[in-house]
């Protein structure tokens, strides 16, 4: 028995390195920029299921960083064509708001039957206004809650009030009646889901007849949204799958899945009394992660909501890199800054960096830059973060690279 009290036992126990080298390579890391054009794009999300969407847009989305460190000379107009023009991605609930694949919409069908439970209601102030919301879109096309006149609002999360319409607008979303045709900055303009999915899509039955069935999918498929998956403990990384989110009822659908051989649990030598679960459709790469690749080590932008980032605790353990995004911290609490991104370098983390874009001049400032603990840059490594730099101006679409004082200040914060 394991001292964290789950009754599995380890397959394999794995070395901190081979931990590491896995789990970039599952992750599309490493090297960096390994995936090519927008092909490249889906395949990598086909890969990790789904990448987490917020809209703050400092250097790019969220989902843009992820696909820039990705994918070599990345265009965020891909991301755009093919969720708004060709609606081959979807943005819709998985882990969070999560960018996926238009083919996993029947999968999540149950928790769009969930949403109507909670908040279908007819006497739900939103869902009184709902067909009114939907017959405008149906008779005028796309819309956003601007677009619909309705001075009502209606309690809502976290003890805010908001726009009826935009409450509305929400619920039919969670539900599946709408979708987001496009945005205009962070305006989203919904459409309805029958005039943005084929038929064959968005009537497809759902594909799980048991709760239990639904369960083993999903948790099957988080596993492979990071590759090395934390069985016990880090509750935020599964968040988003009914039922699991207590370890017991996890840890019943994890020996489900080990018992039919889909998932071997891992051990890892640098991280005491933690369980992590491997996809056995992985094991090749966890092979061919046992030695140390053959090339010279390249640099990449890590997105702050980054499929690598989503276990902290994992961070620490494997790359004692402690992350956190401060971007609702107040000023005066952060540690580093507003919107500050991890900087990879080969299977290890070596400092972060706080780019700012000035649109209008289409300059890329690194604001700031913060060597880890004990890294001492060689001219490899300064070749490899200066092609760093110079892809990430490239996806901005930036004509001019200030380093600024923070790369050329003190030891700590710049490159010498």
């Amino acid at each position: 028995m394991r001292r964290s009290g789950s009754e599995l036992s380890p397959a394999l126990t794995l070395d901190a390195a081979h931990a590491r080298r896995f789990l970039l390579l599952h992750q599309h890391l490493l090297p960096a920029r390994s995936h090519e054009g927008p092909q490249g794009m889906l395949d990598f999300i086909a890969h990790v299921g789904c990448i987490q969407f917020d809209p703050t847009d400092i250097v790019g989305r969220n989902p843009d960083l992820v696909l820039q460190a990705r994918c070599a000379n990345y265009n965020p107009a891909w991301l755009e064509r093919l969720m708004h023009k060709e609606h081959k991605l979807l943005v819709g609930w998985d882990k969070m708001s999560s960018v996926y694949r238009r083919e996993d919409w029947p999968h999540f069908a149950r928790h769009r039957a969930k949403m109507v439970s909670q908040h279908g209601a007819p006497d739900n102030p939103p869902i009184k206004l709902a067909l009114h919301v939907l017959d405008e879109i149906r008779a005028r096309g796309p819309l956003s809650s601007r677009d619909i006149a309705h001075s009502g609002r209606t309690d809502w999360a976290w003890g805010r009030t908001i726009g009826l319409v935009t409450a509305a607008l929400e619920i039919l979303f969670a539900m599946g009646a709408v979708l987001i045709h496009h945005r205009m900055r962070s305006v989203r303009y919904f459409d309805l889901a029958e005039r943005i999915l084929p038929p064959e899509v968005l009537h497809a039955p759902d594909p799980y007849l048991r709760d239990e069935d639904h369960q083993d999918w999903h948790v099957l498929r988080r596993i492979g949204s990071l590759g090395l998956a934390p069985a016990t403990g880090a509750g935020d990384y599964w968040y988003g799958i009914n039922g699991v989110q207590s370890t017991p009822a996890r840890m019943t659908v994890i020996s489900r899945l080990i018992a039919r051989g889909e998932v071997v649990p891992v051990d890892v030598a640098s991280t005491p009394n933690r369980l992590f679960l491997i996809r056995t459709s992985d094991l090749p790469t966890l092979e061919a992660a046992e030695k140390p690749l053959d090339e010279p080590p390249q640099a990449a932008f890590i997105a702050p909501l980054d499929n690598l980032t989503w276990d902290r605790s994992l961070l620490r353990q494997l790359f004692d890199f402690d992350y956190a995004w401060e971007v609702y911290k107040p000023k005066a609490k952060r540690t580093y800054g507003y919107y500050v991104l991890p900087v990879l370098y080969g299977d290890r983390f070596v400092a972060r960096a706080e780019p700012i874009l000035d649109r209008k001049t289409r300059r890329l400032t690194i604001a700031g830059w913060w060597w880890e603990s004990g890294v001492r840059p060689d001219a490899t490594m300064k070749t490899a973060l200066a092609d760093s730099v110079a892809a990430f101006a490239r996806y901005l679409g930036a004509d001019f690279v200030d380093l600024g004082q923070a790369l050329s200040g003190n030891r700590k914060r710049a490159i010498k």
